[in-house]
């Protein structure tokens, strides 16, 4: 009953807060890049997460920007993530959303103009187009979020990973970096409407360099990674 109260009340202040503040996002894409704007979508991530009640958490070395580009591979727990990620990297960064998210009038809109990228995971052929592009972006420095598992856990438990984003590291030769977003399921599951305010983590591992990779097979890179995130979400 209180989560319920509690979510009554901070929806209608996490939505002004979001449209707003994506509305004006929007409009100053139209004269700044977003590699100059990334500043501000930073802020206003860590607003939005505290419109919904969430104090924003980093652990571990936060990547220089200098060694640019990354490859953010994070377990997807929550609608909560994006806003994590953008908020406690330093630096632009832009993902690969799933193809029927850029419909939505206005989350559609920020995808487009902060760069990311569209997938239709259930086309092989259409998502092998899009991690080209992916390729493409990162050979030219630009760094990216990719979860992985592909959708939101319903369960808590980490998903199953898909080969994808092995393929992109292996044919770019790009920094990984294993991360994991702690909270984020408890604050908002998929199954549950109410939101539960608390401390979101994003924790940071080792970078995982071209070098120490480069030998590997997908698979192998693909249990390496996982592994590194299981880690990481376990650590206490």
């Amino acid at each position: 009953m209180i989560r319920t109260l509690i979510s009554i009340l901070l929806w209608p202040l996490l939505l002004l807060i979001f449209f707003c503040s994506v509305l004006i996002y929007i409009f100053l894409t139209f004269f700044i890049s977003p590699m100059k704007l990334y500043p501000v979508a930073n802020l206003i991530c860590r607003i939005i997460l505290l419109s919904g009640g969430q104090w924003l958490k980093i652990e571990g070395k936060v990547p220089d920007k200098d060694q640019q580009p990354y490859l953010y591979l994070f377990n997807h727990e929550s609608l909560m993530d994006p806003f994590m990620l953008g908020g406690a990297v330093k630096h632009y960064i832009t993902a690969v959303g799933a193809e029927y998210q850029f419909s939505y009038p206005i989350w559609g809109t920020l995808a487009k103009h902060h760069g990311v990228i569209p997938i239709k995971r259930d086309n092989l052929k259409k998502a092998i187009h899009s991690l080209d592009k992916v390729e493409e972006a990162i050979s030219k420095g630009k760094s990216f979020l990719i979860s992985p598992e592909g959708t939101r856990t319903i369960s808590g438990e980490l998903g199953k990973f898909k080969k994808g984003p092995f393929h992109v590291a292996l044919n770019t030769g790009v920094t990984i970096v294993p991360t994991a977003l702690i909270g984020a399921y408890e604050a908002k599951k998929k199954t549950d409407w109410r939101l539960q305010p608390g401390i979101l983590t994003v924790r940071f591992g080792e970078l995982l360099m071209e070098k120490e990779y480069e030998g590997l097979k997908v698979e192998q890179l693909k249990d390496l990674v996982e592994e590194k995130i299981k880690v990481l979400i376990n650590t206490q």
